[in-house]
């Protein structure tokens, strides 16, 4: 990839995305956002990639967007930046790979409404969460608005948004915008471990419970057992489900293949 604002690297069938714009605290700016998403595509057409790690170089994760994109011609700088970002999220949650966040630091603005649409977050101990937006004057973006309730409930999600305040570690916690809290210096080891576990686990089936459960909210009772019927079919014609079932019955654990 040409642009250096976000790094690629694999490790088995891992793939590790880090926003690399240090001196800016991985503000996203526009070229950033349009590597994210040709990386996102690529991860989309490979069946092969069975997790995938957000994570920032430097002191954050990500810090927001870039404002100086948006200083100049916010209509065209808003438009710029969200319409590859906004695509690169669309394609996060539909494959079937799981996403993992790996945050330090800070994540704000539109880096914790990133944060939000991942389905695992391990933070490290002093990372600081604001939404953020609210303080220049405008609403989130980046998926925020329809990630937020849904993590934390209504009332709960409108107090971090219209407030604007920032969050520690025990809160985020508290809340369920992460996981766990890890020291610094275990996080990087923890992430890697946590991602090599889900790379080897049934990852159609991971990308149905992912949807199944995201899309929950807007079905009602019959619409769920019918869509979870649809999904448990489509697991029945593949090698994972038998893989398990012969595990089972042979008291071995199973070897997943992802299909």
């Amino acid at each position: 990839m040409a642009d250096d604002s976000l790094l690629v690297s694999r490790d088995g069938a891992t793939v590790t995305l880090q926003f690399n714009r240090p001196e800016a605290l991985n503000a996203l700016d526009v070229p950033m956002a349009r590597a994210f998403l040709a990386a996102m595509r690529e991860i989309a057409a490979d069946a092969s990639v069975r997790a995938v790690v957000l994570k920032g170089a430097g002191r954050a994760f990500i810090a927001g967007g870039d404002l100086a994109t948006l200083r100049a011609d916010p209509v065209q700088g808003v438009h710029d930046l969200l319409t590859p970002l906004n695509e690169a999220v669309l394609l996060m949650h539909r494959i079937d790979a799981p996403v993992i966040a790996q945050v330090h630091g800070a994540s704000a603005g539109g880096g914790l409404s990133l944060m939000l649409m991942c389905d695992f977050v391990l933070a490290a101990e002093g990372t600081k969460f604001n939404l953020a937006y609210i303080n220049l004057g405008t609403n989130c973006d980046v998926g925020g608005s329809w990630a937020l309730p849904r993590l934390v409930g209504l009332r709960q999600a409108l107090e971090i948004a219209l407030l604007g305040e920032n969050l520690s570690c025990e809160d985020a916690l508290r809340l369920g915008l992460v996981n766990r809290v890890l020291p610094a210096a275990e996080l990087e080891a923890a992430t890697h471990a946590f991602a090599q576990r889900l790379a080897s686990g049934p990852t159609r089936a991971y990308g149905h419970m992912r949807r199944l459960m995201r899309g929950s909210f807007e079905r009602d009772l019959a619409g769920a057992l019918q869509a979870e019927a649809q999904c448990f079919e489509d697991c029945a014609r593949g090698a994972d489900l038998r893989e398990g079932l012969a595990a089972f019955f042979e008291r071995r654990a199973p070897q997943f293949h992802g299909h």
